[in-house]
């Protein structure tokens, strides 16, 4: 679909703003229209059409569009514009690589420091999880906890280049979970399959906890991966 022929025929995914911190909110805006599935993969972001439905110039449009596009959400194409990112199996095979390098080498920091504040800011996060399976919410807010877990360990790594490197690409793991439906069939399991990473973590059984991570990220890929596949072949059909 290309987002610039909508014009004022279909409601806007978009809500006007006052002029206080324009661009982030701007990229907030776009980024929240991407994440629940208002925009699609592919669909072309026209700069002028976003411009008009939030009341504003094209230029903090423009750079709202550059920072999503280094945060994965967004492709710039030359000479055509931008539009939303699309995910293919390969780039979801990299990003996974990815984590599993960034994480394990997150959790061996992690473990090797005084980490007794991250113990309790996982089993705070993981109890989060475990509270949001039982509610019956979107799949927005349990990949949104998912992701919280993950960048946790990072951060308490204590090695902020981890940090940046996982929230890079922490917005294409989101579009690919939520695009490719429930990353599994019983949303309990999302908080389960964690409890084993922090067991470990709290036992300070660095390699334990690096196994564990890897298992459970490499079962997410498979997943991921193999949904979205599904998907693509059924759309070709």
């Amino acid at each position: 679909m290309d987002y610039a022929d909508m014009g004022g025929k279909s409601p806007s995914p978009f809500l006007p703003l006052t002029r206080d911190g324009l661009v982030d909110r701007v990229a907030n805006s776009l980024a929240e229209a991407i994440l629940s599935g208002s925009l699609q993969p592919g669909d072309r972001l026209a700069e002028s059409t976003i411009a008009k439905q939030m009341d504003l110039s094209r230029a903090p449009v423009r750079e709202a569009l550059r920072l999503l596009e280094s945060s994965g959400l967004v492709d710039y194409k030359a000479n055509r514009g931008f539009f939303v990112h699309s995910l293919s199996v390969e780039a979801l095979e990299h990003l996974y690589e990815l984590r599993i390098v960034i994480e394990t080498a997150s959790i061996r920091r992690l473990i090797a420091s005084n980490h007794q504040e991250a113990v309790k800011a996982l089993r705070a996060q993981l109890d989060h999880l475990h509270e949001l399976s039982s509610t019956g919410v979107e799949m927005a807010p349990h990949v949104d906890a998912d992701m919280q877990f993950h960048r946790l360990i990072c951060h308490y790594s204590g090695n902020p280049r981890f940090l940046q490197v996982f929230d890079t690409t922490a917005n294409e793991i989101k579009l690919s979970v939520i695009y490719t439906g429930r990353l599994y069939a019983d949303p309990a399991l999302i908080a389960q399959t964690h409890e084993p990473i922090f067991d470990k973590i709290a036992q300070g059984d660095a390699e334990g906890a690096v196994a564990a991570m890897e298992y459970h990220l490499s079962d997410a890929r498979r997943i991921v991966t193999g949904m979205f596949r599904k998907n693509q072949e059924s759309k070709q059909k």
